[in-house]
């Protein structure tokens, strides 16, 4: 039986149709029981750039997170099987309470209201480097823990499939240009190189988004959050997410303070072991600069869908970062300078 009136969830939630608002109370009821739930507490917790949303709900002795992720547009199964796989590798990931695999809805433990996004912002140096080097340690043990094979490969066409938002997204829906046979030759050129230097490295398991927003404060900390579309993948790919965000950005020489401190402790296990990657850094650090740079042009890419697709604009307002972000990394190597006009001409549109 659905709840009575009394109980019902938070008139603040909305729902996109009454159907889904009554089998989530469906689902919930018994749970409201077994945990003692405070039906009347449920409110918005948070959401994301997917279709995905996250609600919390109170109990006398703790507070609770439930995902609400509507199919077909998401598959709430990779999330439950990877957490599991997360909280045996000896790291903090929400413990899956209770799941409608079928409705997409999830009970999960709550890691707590601070992300790293949120403290970054206001930490003092000091508090800010502990703050990284938490994330750096998790993720060497995330990297060394986590075996990859399962998952879905970060291989190349997935690498270009990521790419090619940039041009169809960013360049043509966001600025409106097209470009000429010559500047569509270039952009193949550096795809090309981008794409190698990826699937040279050595391969691990990849979170995809391994950055302040998705990580909290908590005890343990940091808690792991948003990790369902993880993938075998570029040993540098989430260490080029922690240190170049789309939301906070650090001076080149604390980013690379942090990323010779990764190197080093990774460099000390079997990840790297018989790569080049195991004795220079200089080459890690161009190969974390090339991977930061393909991850740079898919947000750009992302972040312009979000707008005219999804209708959620906000995001845009971080275009000048990851151009920025581009620019400099293009400017550097000079393989890629060939990226650089077509980055100039968009990037001075910006206001």
């Amino acid at each position: 039986m659905p709840p009575t009136p009394s109980a019902r969830a938070d008139a603040r939630i909305v729902w996109p149709d009454d159907e889904r608002r009554t089998h989530f109370e469906r689902w919930l009821a018994p749970l409201a029981a077994q945990f003692e739930l405070d039906m009347a507490s449920l409110a918005p917790a948070s959401s994301d750039a997917s279709f995905r949303r996250y609600l919390r709900i109170q109990s006398p002795a703790r507070s609770f997170i439930v995902m609400d992720a509507p199919p077909p547009q998401e598959d709430v199964r990779p999330f439950v099987q990877i957490a599991r796989r997360i909280t045996a590798a000896g790291l903090h990931a929400p413990e899956v309470l209770a799941a409608d695999e079928q409705r997409g809805f999830l009970l999960l433990s709550d890691l707590g209201r601070t992300l790293y996004l949120d403290a970054l912002r206001k930490a003092e140096p000091a508090a800010a480097d502990r703050l990284m080097r938490e994330a750096i340690a998790a993720l060497v043990q995330w990297q060394t823990r986590l075996a990859p094979q399962g998952l879905p490969p970060y291989d190349n066409a997935l690498l270009r499939r990521e790419l090619a938002l940039f041009p169809d997204w960013c360049v043509q829906r966001e600025f409106g240009v097209q470009w000429s046979s010559t500047e569509q030759a270039a952009w193949r050129a550096v795809c090309d190189l981008l794409v190698a230097s990826a699937l040279a490295q050595p391969r691990v398991f990849v979170h995809r988004d391994w950055m302040p927003r998705n990580l909290m404060v908590s005890d343990p900390s940091p808690g792991i959050l948003d990790f369902q579309d993880a993938v075998n993948g570029p040993v540098t790919y989430d260490i080029a997410c922690l240190l170049r965000d789309a939301f906070i950005s650090w001076d080149e020489e604390r980013e690379i303070d942090w990323a010779v401190r990764w190197w080093q402790a990774v460099r000390a296990t079997p990840v790297l072991a018989g790569h080049a990657f195991a004795e220079d850094f200089g080459e890690c650090w161009r190969a974390l600069e090339w991977m930061g740079l393909q991850r740079h042009l898919k947000v750009l890419g992302i972040f312009c869908r979000l707008k005219h697709r999804d209708g959620k604009p906000h995001y845009s307002t971080d275009l000048p970062r990851f151009f920025a972000y581009a620019t400099r990394v293009a400017l550097r190597y000079r393989p890629l300078a060939p990226l650089l006009p077509l980055l100039e001409p968009l990037s001075g549109q910006i206001r």
